[in-house]
């Protein structure tokens, strides 16, 4: 199978329709698959319900798919840093399920490994748990969460090889190997292919029988959040 693309473009062929369900690698601006989005962006699709830890900031990642609103709804953790999602979801223009963080992690694994559902102690006695399945274990209480089963997922890797194999850097692992079991295609973008066999098993995050297609590109690799210091005079 050829999973080697020329560009995002080429890579998303074929994949989008409207209404679909896109889960998204990253954390903030770590990790995130800008050019993927960026595709996504002209491609024009709408009506997109989108499972990733949050939504970038105003006007990058999936920030832009805010600004065009191609998403109609959010499957999140955090709304933060993101003045447009803010002001989309309190005027009621974009739906938002909000899931604890490592509730969504889970429900994104769970989903690539099949699972169609768990129970979890996290969110037992809040809102989380509005409408939700209670079951009792050895007398604590747990809520049913379902796995998440995207029709395409995007993510951000550092290198991978011909057969899909990933390796992330760092902390931009993060979201991305959990969205990336969950989705029926998975698409990544990453800094350098590199060749076949190269990659040492023991380092590879994700295993290529996950990946469908890859892109090879350049990314901008914005900072979120900058904090320094005045220069202390001499």
């Amino acid at each position: 199978m050829k999973k080697v693309y020329s560009n995002a473009d080429e890579a998303l062929d074929g994949l989008l329709k409207d209404g679909m369900l896109i889960a998204a690698g990253g954390f903030g601006l770590c990790g995130i698959p800008e050019l993927l989005i960026d595709a996504i962006v002209k491609s024009g699709v709408k009506d997109l319900t989108v499972a990733s830890n949050n939504a970038g900031v105003d006007g990058f990642g999936l920030g832009k798919l805010l600004d065009t609103k191609q998403i109609r709804k959010m499957m999140s953790s955090y709304v933060g840093e993101n003045a447009e999602f803010m002001r989309q979801y309190l005027s009621g223009e974009l739906e938002l399920e909000f899931n604890p963080q490592g509730t969504l992690a889970e429900r994104m694994r769970a989903g690539g490994a099949g699972i169609p559902g768990f129970y979890t102690k996290t969110g037992v006695g809040t809102q989380i748990a509005e409408g939700k399945e209670v079951k009792s274990f050895d007398g604590e209480e747990y809520i049913l969460e379902r796995g998440i089963f995207a029709d395409l997922s995007i993510v951000k890797a550092w290198k991978a090889d011909d057969t899909g194999n990933l390796v992330f850097r760092k902390t931009a692992r993060n979201f991305n190997p959990p969205a990336a079991m969950c989705g029926r295609v998975c698409v990544a973008e990453v800094e350098e292919i590199v060749p076949r066999g190269s990659l040492d098993p023991d380092h590879i995050h994700l295993p290529g029988i996950y990946v469908h297609r890859i892109i090879q590109g350049e990314h901008e690799k914005r900072i979120e959040q900058r904090t320094t210091r005045k220069r202390e005079e001499a």
